[in-house]
């Protein structure tokens, strides 16, 4: 079990140093307040190989490494705590679905497999941007254009951003897993399972 912890410890630090990687990166720009990247995505393979609590430990240090690179702007010590914290840890929840989407893997159904990746890639991102639309209004209302309600300019905000970001993070993923499934696997292989199974 401590050779498992200390594995998952480290795919948990390498994932976040990944994910701040690719959030470096140029990201596409659908309007000057919403832009979208695919920086999710070690976080959401790493849920879909260990579960959510080394995923929520991952996104928790890929805020951190925001912090200690300096890529971040904050206003207050709250909202820099929701923005950078907790939303990037609640990517992780993704990983929720680890066990039935290993179960499908596992019956060789992979299409069902991919529509589970699908949906725990949205319940993630949706996740990490349900807390940019809580900070949003309560932080940054006073950037909304004139005569708009500040809740109503963060939703579209970070909704706009959560939306295209899952859809893209989603085809990435399904991508990636469809080319090498090994991503997902820390044990052997499924095929081998399944003959010890048989055997």
């Amino acid at each position: 079990m401590k050779k498992i912890g200390l594995l998952a410890m480290i795919e948990a630090a390498f994932f976040a140093a990944f994910a701040l990687i690719l959030d470096l990166l140029p990201s596409i720009k659908l309007s000057p307040a919403i832009s979208i990247s695919i920086a999710m995505v070690p976080i959401f393979i790493l849920a879909f190989r260990w579960g959510y609590k080394v995923a929520l430990l991952s996104g928790f240090l890929w805020g951190l490494l925001q912090v200690a690179v300096g890529d971040i702007y904050f206003l207050t010590p709250i909202q820099f705590a929701i923005e950078y914290f907790i939303a990037f840890a609640f990517v992780g929840f993704a990983g929720l679905f680890y066990k039935i989407i290993h179960s499908y893997l596992q019956k060789g159904d992979k299409k069902t497999a991919m529509v589970w990746i699908v949906v725990a890639t949205f319940v993630g991102s949706l996740a990490r941007y349900f807390w940019h639309f809580v900070a949003g209004f309560i932080f940054w209302g006073e950037y909304a254009p004139e005569g708009m309600s500040p809740v109503l300019y963060s939703l579209v905000v970070n909704g706009g951003t959560m939306l295209g970001a899952a859809i893209l993070c989603s085809i990435v993923v399904v991508l990636l897993i469809s080319s090498a499934p090994r991503l997902l696997q820390r044990k052997p292989t499924y095929i081998s399972i399944n003959q010890k199974n048989a055997s």
